[in-house]
């Protein structure tokens, strides 16, 4: 698993690319550079799920725990780019309701 910070250009989003899987030994990496970057002043947070393999319930809190901050913080967090059988697992758990989720990073960053 790796987690990779780059500040996108067009829309003035920060876009957070996920790589591999986010399970308990990944997830508070992912949620450290998630809340760090909200902690930083950013407004608007898209998170590239493109290469993203697994997310297990543990990534899953630590990505409700930076929605929950990021709303507090009048920003927004969208996903980029599902894969399909990650894209189940959100809308089983009911994750789907708490993001804007587009087909690809270009979407999400207008």
């Amino acid at each position: 698993m790796s987690v990779q910070i780059h500040s996108a250009k067009e829309g003035k989003a920060t876009v957070v690319q996920l790589q591999g899987k986010v399970d308990a030994t990944s997830a508070p990496s992912v949620e450290q550079a998630l809340i760090g970057s909200i902690d930083q002043g950013e407004k608007k947070l898209v998170i590239d799920c493109a290469a993203l393999d697994f997310i297990s319930s543990a990534g899953l809190r630590s990505l409700l725990l930076a929605v929950k901050k990021m709303k507090s913080a009048g920003g927004s967090i969208a996903l980029a780019a599902l894969q399909p059988h990650v894209k189940e697992v959100f809308d089983i758990s009911g994750f789907s309701s708490l993001f804007v989720i587009h087909g690809s990073k270009a979407e999400a960053i207008k």
